[in-house]
């Protein structure tokens, strides 16, 4: 009896990891298997893999990053990422819809906040961009191979590194 319980409880084991497999962390995995959640107050949340994120729109941003460099960023406007998850941007962001904020958050849990209205084409010529290249050539790891590029802002502190997830909260 002993045995046949020792047996079933190593393949319950077995079983297990098998089922869940190794815990895997963004900031390990190479670029072509990252994802991009979208989650929190909208319509359907997303895993959003390098395919679905090259159907989007192209754009490209000159900036200075941290250091003062100037650099030509290239991605996707991060306002159509989210309107992907069905957020509502132009005639659809008033009333209550303009207490909503997007949290970014990176692998390393460092996060940023943005009004929605800072990313709406309606309110505001700037463009927030999802980068996945810099200078033509894909983010390096301690980039990427996400991330947040704010055209015009004097600190970078909302440029976030190796973005993660895109949480839509209501304030």
């Amino acid at each position: 009896m002993k045995n046949w319980v020792g047996r079933c409880f190593v393949g319950f084991l077995i079983a297990l990891c098998v089922a869940y497999g190794p815990a895997q962390s963004v900031s390990t995995k190479s670029e072509s298997e990252y994802k991009l959640r979208v989650v929190g107050e909208v319509e359907r949340s997303l895993n959003l893999g390098p395919a679905d994120i090259a159907k989007l729109p192209r754009r490209s941003v000159s900036a200075k990053d941290h250091g003062g460099a100037e650099s030509v960023f290239e991605g996707v406007a991060l306002a159509d990422v989210l309107q992907l998850a069905g957020v509502k941007f132009g005639d659809g962001l008033r009333g209550k819809s303009l207490a909503l904020y997007l949290v970014v958050e990176a692998a390393d849990g460092y996060q940023a906040v943005f009004a929605l209205p800072e990313l709406d084409p309606a309110y505001t010529d700037k463009v927030v961009l999802l980068s996945d290249t810099r200078d033509g050539k894909k983010m390096n790891d301690k980039e990427g191979p996400l991330r947040i590029v704010v055209p015009g802002e004097k600190r970078q502190a909302r440029w976030v590194r190796q973005v993660t997830v895109l949480t839509i909260k209501r304030a």
